[in-house]
């Protein structure tokens, strides 16, 4: 099954919206899912979360505004929380959910190694010479 984009009205569920601005949430999910794509391309099909994740953030705030005073009310949101990015971990998921970015083992062996030693050996398991000193004669 190939990826499907979320809609309009999934973004609205997920940000918990009863009203949702159907042509610029299609817009930011569209965005989204090109930021996504430079990342990982194809999509893997879990992605709708992560895309969710990057349109919502730029659908509640696009000013990326961090501190706001109206009336006797404020707000203080973290520093880059608005705008239309990816984080580490939007990327880090995009990745481990495209089968990407976990440990793995290459082993440089050839397939046709042999286990036998490669130097020459006499029948008692010793090399034919000994450099003086080393106690055999």
């Amino acid at each position: 099954m190939a990826f499907q984009a979320p809609t309009a009205e999934d973004l609205g569920l997920y940000l918990g919206l009863d009203e949702i601005e159907g042509d610029r949430a299609a817009l930011l999910i569209l965005q989204a899912v090109s930021l996504c794509e430079s990342v990982v391309k194809p999509l893997p099909d879990q992605a709708t979360a992560v895309v969710l994740s990057v349109a919502g953030r730029a659908y509640v705030n696009p000013q990326q505004v961090s501190y706001e005073t109206i009336g006797p009310m404020s707000v203080q949101r973290p520093t880059g929380s608005g705008g239309l990015y990816l984080t580490k971990a939007d990327k880090a998921a995009l990745k481990a959910l495209a089968g990407r970015g976990g440990a793995f083992t290459v082993d440089p062996t050839p397939a046709t190694a042999d286990p036998s030693p490669t130097w020459p050996v006499d029948d008692a398991g010793f090399a034919d010479e000994f450099e003086p000193g080393w106690g055999y004669s």
